[in-house]
């Protein structure tokens, strides 16, 4: 059972806890948030395969996951994206926030979400237990494709691409 790094809101570790209690029970836990821009500024998104036990089907960032206890969050943020993309680099951190939302199947997401960034010019080799399907586009159509079907992204993304950071950042 993999377990997530339980934190108060300073990211202090208060302890860990299996995966899928913490969301059932929406306590404070640390994870990570990859976006992933070609060298033209458009952002490449993955749709979360259906398997998934939340948000199955839903467009969301390049990767999104959680460090395991003892993992730094640069390994942690290499491993998955190199897991589920098939891309083997390091992205940089650029900010983190705090969010908590009511999920399907009677989840709830509470968490220290640390956003990193990097360049990709390559196609993704998606692992299809992870990922459904992935694109790139350009942040004035994604915009506009949310606020026209916000039910067809996850919360998380939304919240980052509305953060005041995402404006400060060099694509």
């Amino acid at each position: 059972m993999e377990k997530v790094i339980l934190v108060d809101e300073r990211d202090n570790i208060v302890g860990t806890m299996e995966k899928l209690e913490a969301h059932k029970k929406g306590l404070l836990h640390r994870a990570f948030s990859i976006l992933l821009f070609n060298s033209k500024g458009e952002l490449l998104l993955q749709k979360r395969a259906a398997s998934k036990y939340h948000s199955a089907g839903l467009w969301t960032n390049a990767c999104c996951s959680h460090p395991l206890p003892e993992e730094s969050m640069e390994h942690a943020t290499r491993r998955k994206l190199l897991q589920e993309m098939g891309i083997d680099l390091q992205p940089e951190y650029a900010y983190k926030f705090i969010y908590k939302a009511r999920l399907d199947n009677d989840l709830t997401e509470h968490e220290l979400d640390h956003v990193f960034t990097a360049v990709f010019d390559g196609t993704p080799v998606i692992n299809t237990d992870e990922v459904e399907a992935w694109k790139y586009i350009d942040i004035a159509s994604l915009k506009q494709d949310i606020a026209d079907n916000p039910d067809h992204y996850t919360f998380w993304f939304k919240l980052i691409l509305d953060h005041p950071e995402l404006a400060l950042l060099p694509v």
